[in-house]
């Protein structure tokens, strides 16, 4: 929520303006949102007796029934868009989807729109909101480690153009965030992973004793869900609950003073200068704790060079990374897409590089004066470097699958209609085995089959597809197959 006051001033030649705005919002740690003894957030939206849900589609497929009896038990009528997400689906056609649902659904502008699910989920929704009448209201229930902590903290909210991530977007707050760890009861263990990066990031910048937890209890908090699976130790649970509040919290001081950027030197960029770009090069995009996890091992290196970091922090980190099964590097992090990330984060930074890097760890010190030189010898070290570690640097499912693209999701009856709109539209190239989009309709954790799932079936056509493609479920789907 925002409060403006202004002051207008005449001058010689006419008016000097000075705006200033209050941005409010808050944060409940609260387990088992949905649950009918727990009137948080139901309290919400009884003003208005209604609500609009905003989802993708893995969610509404497990939680969708308790949201329903939830909000049917406080006289809530309850409109769900299901949206179908990813990296390459988090797009303009996506968020004008959600667009028509808020036009449809007749969403008054200090109405909050509910957005239920992963940071990609909360961004693109986000970004909706901003825009329409140039500032809806929202609440967000983010139920990714990644969203829970690290896209719950930020206001910023976008959509991805081309190659690069989050390049169109706005900053924009929302109501309230409910911030509910259960459910990482059911997220995937290659999500818990994807999400601890965004902890490694903060902590070995910022907060020393974060990161000291996380190096102890590694293995423990990805295996167990950061202690919230049945049987998970309490030592474990008990250390998870302090690295996600310290993590959150600190992360909200090093925000809450800068939540428009305006200050360019940020702590919370470390592992985001050269990822928005190397992202999104592979042609199954890497996932994003997997990207940032390459640059940060890299910067990392590059302050070891510099002897900003030690020897022994330097290993200490990458061990962290190797021990998560996190990526530290990737044939295509190379001298190009180095020089290539390095220009477009100049004209981000205002044509200064800013690289955060730890110094020592658990401080941050920021680079301006690195050639490219220095930047590809720094590169061929890290990689001879990387073959001292497990698989080369490379990580442990790396690349996004059907749980982050959102072209099929865990509900084996939508894998099928997708099946067939797809064989009807002649794009299976004779099999749906191997590394087509399903291998046999089979769906775990809403993982289809095969890393490289989306690529060489049909999914690459779909998203090239009409405004309708990807956006609106199986029809969606059918439509963009058609394009």
């Amino acid at each position: 929520m925002s409060d403006l006051t202004a002051s207008v001033l005449e001058t010689k030649n006419g008016f000097h303006v000075d705006g200033y705005e209050k941005i409010s919002y808050d944060f409940t740690f609260l387990d088992g949102v949905f649950d009918t003894k727990n009137r948080q957030l139901a309290e919400c939206y009884q003003k208005w007796g209604r609500v609009l849900a905003v989802t993708d589609m893995n969610v509404y497929n497990m939680y969708g029934q308790q949201m329903e009896k939830y909000f049917e038990h406080y006289n809530l009528d309850l409109k769900v868009h299901k949206t179908k997400i990813g990296e390459k689906a988090k797009t303009i056609p996506t968020f004008l989807s959600i667009v028509d649902s808020m036009t449809e659904f007749g969403i008054y502008r200090k109405e909050p729109v509910l957005v239920v699910g992963g940071g990609l989920v909360t961004d693109v929704a986000g970004f909706a909101c901003a825009a329409y009448r140039r500032n809806t209201n929202f609440i967000r229930v983010p139920t990714t480690v990644i969203g829970l902590i690290d896209a719950s903290v930020s206001i910023k909210v976008a959509v991805n153009y081309g190659n690069y991530k989050n390049r169109l977007g706005a900053y924009h707050a929302p109501m309230h965030t409910f911030l509910d760890f259960t459910f990482l009861r059911s997220l995937p263990v290659a999500q818990i992973r994807n999400g601890f990066a965004e902890l490694i990031k903060i902590s070995s910048c910022s907060h020393l004793a974060t990161f000291d937890l996380l190096d102890k209890y590694c293995e423990q908090l990805i295996d167990t869900g950061f202690g919230r699976v049945d049987g998970a130790p309490n030592e474990v649970r008990s250390a998870a609950d302090k690295i996600n509040r310290e993590g959150i919290h600190e992360m909200l001081k090093l925000e809450t003073p800068n939540l428009h950027e305006i200050g360019l030197d940020r702590v919370i960029a470390y592992g985001h200068t050269w990822s928005p770009l190397h992202e999104l090069v592979p042609e199954t995009p890497l996932r994003h704790g997997h990207a940032i996890s390459i640059d940060m091992a890299y910067s990392a290196t590059l302050a070891n060079s510099r002897k900003l970091l030690s020897d022994d922090e330097h290993h200490r980190l990458l061990r962290l990374f190797s021990r998560a099964g996190l990526s530290m590097d990737h044939p295509q992090f190379d001298e190009d897409i180095l020089d290539k990330g390095t220009q477009a984060i100049l004209k981000t930074r205002d044509g200064k590089l800013r690289a955060a890097v730890p110094n020592p760890l658990g401080s941050c010190t920021f680079l301006n004066d690195v050639s490219l030189d220095e930047l590809h010898a720094a590169l061929r070290r890290h990689k001879e470097i990387m073959k001292e570690y497990p698989r080369n640097g490379e990580g442990l499912e790396a690349f996004v699958d059907a749980s982050d693209t959102g072209y099929t999701e865990n509900n084996e009856q939508e894998v099928e209609a997708l099946e067939a709109a797809a064989a009807k539209a002649g794009n299976l190239n004779g099999s749906m085995n191997g590394n087509g989009v399903v291998h046999g309709g089979h769906v775990v954790n809403g993982h289809a089959d095969g890393v490289n799932g989306h690529t060489n079936g049909v999914a690459e056509k779909l998203a090239n597809g009409s405004a309708k493609g990807l956006t609106n479920g199986v029809n969606g789907f059918t439509n963009g197959a058609k394009a």
